[in-house]
């Protein structure tokens, strides 16, 4: 028999669209100066987030290669979770240096203590258990358990207990893993590269212990892990679907050269180098 999951007994901050849309008119200008592209894999994973009921709660674990990533991951929840509201645990230090991020959807957990155990938990409750009036659930809870930066091609590392403990409380929803990586291929800027993992959902596998599922999570993880290696490595651009398409070319003096060049030789003058990602 599943486990109902306990009754939410924190209220959600109040996060102002106003607010966020500004933000996202920033960050996106923002990431197409640092990066060539951010493109998600767009085979399988992609039909598979199609499958997602919006009556269902959702949670996003990723791993945790750069400082880029909760830009990377707010700009994602955007690009793949449309109407539902991003949230994500940040260190409650941290959170204290940079309270903008509570209007962002960031909430303050006391690492390595019980109540900030008790505080991911209850927040991560109700953020899952949140609808508006027509039923839909209202927000997805992104989470980076390696709790440190780890290079994404490092997997020697455990995930940190508290979401193989939350999804062993839970009795519904899907756990989604996504695999990032930021990688140079043949242009100034370094590409984000992202792999979405097979969902996993939770009713499917009411009786699975805590450390059932610690076991199923990193496997799952991994999976999409060593899926994007292949393709970073395989260095071609079909497989992916573009979120982000910023600037390629040298830039400077160096593509200023090729631009004369090509007026005068009567050819196209063309930025990139090498597979150019549009």
């Amino acid at each position: 028999m599943a486990k109902a999951a306990p009754q939410a007994t924190v209220d959600l901050p109040k996060i102002s669209s106003w607010f966020q849309n500004g933000f996202h008119r920033f960050l996106t200008p923002y990431l197409k100066r640092h990066f060539q592209v951010i493109a998600v894999d767009k085979r399988d994973q992609l039909r598979a987030l199609r499958e997602i009921d919006d009556r269902e709660g959702v949670i996003v674990y990723a791993n945790h290669p750069s400082w880029w990533d909760p830009l990377t991951a707010h700009f994602l929840n955007r690009k793949l979770f449309p109407e539902r509201q991003f949230w994500a645990p940040i260190d409650a230090v941290a959170l204290r240096q940079y309270e903008v991020f509570k209007k962002l959807g960031f909430f303050g957990v006391e690492a390595d203590s019980r109540s900030g155990a008790a505080t991911f938990l209850k927040m991560s409750h109700a953020i899952l258990e949140d609808t508006d009036q027509a039923g839909r659930k209202t927000g997805a809870l992104w989470m980076t358990p390696e709790g440190r930066f780890t290079d994404a091609r490092d997997h020697s590392g455990e995930l940190m207990p508290g979401l193989s403990h939350l999804c062993h409380k839970l009795d519904a929803g899907v756990v989604l893993p996504l695999a990032m990586e930021y990688v140079f291929w043949d242009e100034r800027l370094p590409l984000c590269l992202i792999k979405l993992g097979e969902p996993i959902r939770i009713a499917d596998a009411p009786l699975r212990s805590k450390e059932d599922w610690r076991r199923r999570l990193i496997s799952g993880l991994r999976d999409a892990q060593d899926e994007l290696a292949d393709l970073a490595m395989d260095r071609r651009s079909e497989p992916f679907q573009n979120l982000l398409v910023g600037k390629s070319g040298a830039g400077g003096v160096y593509d200023m050269l090729r631009r004369t060049k090509a007026i005068f030789t009567g050819k196209r003058f063309k930025a990139s180098h090498g597979d150019p990602f549009s």
